[in-house]
């Protein structure tokens, strides 16, 4: 049966662990010309999940897309977590998504055809569940295969959601638990539970749509999702784009589980590493910060949690919302500082 074909095999890594370092992405970016219109209400500047297109006084066009080597065995699976993670740059920003058009690389000379229809099945499972329609794509032959979208959404000018506008005061929620970067390597070198290895994919499957319904309702201005720069490196970015610094309680961040053992035992993956340097001169860790924990807040994250930042007084409501629609491990990590040092910054204690 092609479900039965290992995905595994044909990568060294997968997911979001495969993204270029972001210190590497920056220095790029910033030496590519952008033409600035007074329609493009959001691009490059602030690292935020997708780009804003301004339309008319009533609509805006967000337009993201992502795609990624295997991260699990399952074509299917693969397909509903690739499909998911590109769909949540939109739900981060509030959006509603309309439509998705599939990106496809894939061997067919190496690979049976059927793994690449389990894949497609999988992802057009989850753009149907986001309520958007499949409306074709593009595909190449190439080795490793690799899946994703790029997905179109809508949302109100006057009510999107950024990662640059949290206020000194606020309170940070993250909406699902961390650790799948770890977790994908204990499967590789078999130490983790099969329980605790469905649990984290089953968690990569979660759409970040009933977040983004909480957000409205609440009515958050500042959010992002956690991806492959880990959760201190998108924290960084809400900071630096905001012009705050953020205060992170290392303890009170939920974990999968199985990553902090995994960790303990000394398997840390190399993205982990590279996000630590990418952070390095923007974080300032307590001296007596648990490093298994450390190294788990810099984990590459594939279609992780919303950050949400929100004021006080909304916290506690924004989180029990977010447990009441699936996000089980929903929980307040943090809060939001006047600038220190005239330097956006990222303490962890």
């Amino acid at each position: 049966m092609t479900r039965d074909f290992d995905l595994l095999q044909t990568v060294e890594q997968g997911g979001c662990s495969a993204k270029l370092p972001a210190q590497l992405l920056d220095t790029i970016i910033k030496k590519i010309p952008v033409l600035s219109q007074d329609q493009l209400l959001i691009g490059t500047d602030t690292h935020d999940d997708a780009a804003v297109w301004k339309v008319d006084q009533h609509t805006a066009i967000i337009s993201t897309t992502d795609f990624f080597p295997p991260l699990c065995s399952d074509p299917y699976e693969f397909g509903q977590i690739a499909a998911a993670n590109a769909l949540s740059d939109v739900f981060a920003m509030g959006g509603k998504a309309v439509m998705a058009l599939n990106l496809v690389m894939f061997p067919s000379s190496r690979i049976d055809i059927g793994v690449l229809e389990e894949i497609l099945k999988g992802g057009a499972e989850k753009v149907a569940e986001a309520q958007a329609s499949l409306a074709g794509g593009h595909t190449i032959d190439d080795y490793p295969p690799k899946y994703g979208l790029a997905v179109t959404g809508i949302v109100h000018p006057d009510k999107i959601i950024t990662n640059s506008c949290a206020k000194a005061g606020e309170k940070l929620i993250l909406a699902k638990p961390i650790g799948t970067g770890t977790i994908i390597a204990g499967q590789r070198i078999d130490e983790i539970s099969q329980t605790d290895y469905q649990a984290a994919l089953d968690g990569m499957k979660l759409l970040n749509k009933n977040g983004a319904e909480v957000m409205r309702k609440h009515h958050v201005r500042c959010a992002t999702d956690i991806t492959g720069f880990g959760l201190l490196g998108h924290v960084y970015e809400m900071a630096a784009g905001s012009g705050v610094s953020v205060r992170i309680d290392s303890t009170a961040v939920p974990l999968l589980a199985g990553a902090y053992s995994l960790v303990d035992m000394g398997c840390i993956p190399g993205a982990s590493f590279r996000n630590l340097r990418y952070t390095d001169h923007h974080v300032r860790f307590a001296n007596d910060i648990d490093y298994n924990l450390k190294m788990l807040l810099v984990d590459a994250q594939t279609s992780g949690g919303l950050l949400i930042s929100c004021p006080t007084d909304t916290a506690s409501l924004v989180v029990a919302d977010l447990r009441g629609c699936g996000y089980t491990d929903a929980a307040i990590v943090g809060s939001v500082e006047t600038q220190v040092d005239d330097k956006a910054s990222v303490i962890v204690e």
